[in-house]
C-alpha cells in the first residue's frame, strides 16, 4: 500500500492474545501500512516480539475483554478511510490488500468487505454466514442441511449453494479479516463489547445493514486463516445474538434445541470430538439463556 501512494488510506488492527506462532506471518502481510497491535494479556512472549521485530508498529497493553473490545481500541487509535481488522492467526496473500481496498472503493455504499478466506493447505475456508435464528441453528446442529446440500432453505446459516467464487452482497463475513469503512463506524457505531469472541462480526454486520449499509464478500483478495475452536464461546455468541436481536424467548428455545442436538452429537460421535460435545451440552444445561449470557 505504502509503495503506490495509499498508505494513508488504510490502517491495520492485529489483536492477539499469546499470539507468537502466526503473528510473524499476519504482519509481515501488512508491511507499509499503519498497524497497531492490541494485546489482550499475552504470557508467550507476544508483546516484546513485536515490539522487536517491527518497531513501526504501535503496541498498546489492554485487559482482556475480547475480541470486539480489542477491534474497538485499535479503531480508535487509527485514522484512514478504512480499517482492516485482520485476525493475529491470519496473514493477507500479496496484494490482496490493495484489491480490498480497490474494489471497495467502488461500493461506496460497502461497510463491510471480507476476502476470500483459504485454510493454511490451500483449500477453501467457507467464510460467508448467514444471521443466526432458531430454524438456522436446527438446520446446521441438527445436520438438516445434509438432507439438501445445495437449498438455501437448509443452508442458510452457511450459505449453501454459494461456491464463493464471486463479488456478492451477503449477510455477514466471518472476522478473520475484514475491510470496514471508518464512515460507517462514525455513523452506526463500534463493535459490541458484550460478545466475547465469536457473532461480534454478526452483530456489526447486522447493525450496518439495518443503518441501510452494504456488507460485501469479493473473491479476488484472499487471506489465509489457521481456524480455531473455542466451542462454548461460538455457543454463546448464537445465544446473545438471538436475545438483543430476536428477544430472550427465541434466545430460550435456541438454547434448548442446541442442548438436545450436542447432546445427541456427544452419543453420536467418539473421542474428542465428543467430548467436546458433551462439556458444550453440560454448560447449555446449567442454566436458562438469561443466566448463561450473565456469566
Amino acid at each position: 500500500m505504502a509503495d503506490d501512494g495509499r498508505g494513508d488510506d488504510v490502517a491495520a488492527v492485529v489483536v492477539t492474545y499469546d499470539a507468537l506462532p502466526w503473528v510473524e506471518q499476519c504482519l509481515d502481510s501488512v508491511a507499509g501500512v499503519e498497524t497497531v497491535v492490541v494485546d489482550n494479556g499475552s504470557r508467550d512472549g507476544t508483546r516484546s516480539f513485536v515490539r522487536e521485530r517491527y518497531p513501526a508498529v504501535r503496541v498498546i497493553e489492554a485487559e482482556n475483554r475480547g475480541l470486539g473490545a480489542g477491534w474497538n481500541i485499535g479503531i480508535r487509535a487509527t485514522a484512514g478511510r478504512y480499517v482492516l481488522l485482520l485476525n493475529a492467526d491470519a496473514w493477507m496473500l500479496p496484494g490482496s490488500l490493495e484489491r480490498l481496498v480497490d474494489f471497495t472503493d467502488t461500493r461506496p455504499r460497502a461497510a463491510v468487505v471480507g476476502p476470500r478466506l483459504l485454510n493454511p493447505d490451500g483449500t477453501l475456508q467457507r467464510s460467508v454466514r448467514g444471521f443466526p435464528t432458531v430454524w438456522r441453528l436446527a438446520t446446521e446442529y441438527l445436520f438438516l442441511r445434509k438432507l439438501a446440500p445445495r437449498s438455501s432453505a437448509f443452508n442458510a446459516f452457511y450459505a449453501g449453494g454459494f461456491d464463493h467464487d464471486e463479488a456478492r452482497e451477503v449477510e455477514v463475513v466471518m472476522g478473520a479479516c475484514l475491510l470496514v469503512r471508518r464512515s460507517a463506524i462514525d455513523e452506526v457505531g463500534e463493535c459490541d463489547e458484550d460478545y466475547f469472541l465469536f457473532s461480534e462480526e454478526t452483530d456489526w454486520c447486522y447493525r450496518f445493514r439495518r443503518a441501510g449499509w452494504d456488507v460485501l464478500f469479493y473473491p479476488g483478495a484472499e487471506c489465509v486463516h489457521v481456524r480455531g475452536r473455542l466451542y462454548r464461546e461460538n455457543l454463546r455468541g448464537h445465544l446473545l445474538f438471538l436475545s438483543k436481536h430476536r428477544g430472550p424467548a427465541a434466545a430460550e428455545r435456541a438454547r434448548r434445541l442446541l442442548l438436545n442436538a450436542l447432546r445427541m452429537r456427544g452419543v453420536l460421535f467418539p473421542g474428542e470430538r465428543g467430548r467436546v460435545y458433551r462439556e458444550a451440552a453440560e454448560w447449555l444445561a446449567s442454566g436458562d439463556a438469561a443466566a448463561l449470557l450473565e456469566r
